[in-house]
């Protein structure tokens, strides 16, 4: 059976689960620069979807895109943490792999995340620049 120490980090009820979850989102928002920038980029692809009035599927797809983006965000972040934890601040080349595969796994789905847009966003600016020109 658990101690009780170790008892209170166990997820009891889900409440319990979801305000660690929300702890977890708040303070990768605090600590982490990138997981900003993609909120940012986040709040400019909406508000690009919304003057264009994309499609509820260009919808789904953007939304896919920026729930992924972030989601790597929070991952590539939690293992930066845990291998610092495990390598105690000291330079070990397997922690920094995982830590490149990490954030490489960020790029990728960020790679996406453009490819989406653009499929989405150029027809429309294309459009646009008919009308004005």
């Amino acid at each position: 059976m658990a101690s009780r120490d170790n008892r209170r980090w166990k997820n009891i009820t889900f409440i319990n689960s979801l305000e660690f979850a929300l702890s977890g989102i708040v303070t990768a928002f605090k600590e982490e620069r990138n997981l900003r920038t993609h909120l940012l980029s986040t709040v400019a692809v909406i508000f690009a979807g919304l003057i264009f009035r994309i499609s509820k599927f260009d919808w789904l797809f953007i939304l896919l895109s920026v729930f992924l983006v972030i989601a790597a965000e929070l991952i590539n972040s939690a293992i930066e943490n845990v291998v610092d934890l495990a390598s105690d601040y000291h330079f070990h080349l397997l922690a920094k792999k995982s830590k490149d595969m990490a954030a490489g796994a960020v790029l990728v789905l960020s790679g996406f995340a453009v490819i989406v847009g653009l499929f989405v966003f150029l027809p429309k600016i294309f459009e646009l620049l008919m009308k004005l020109f």
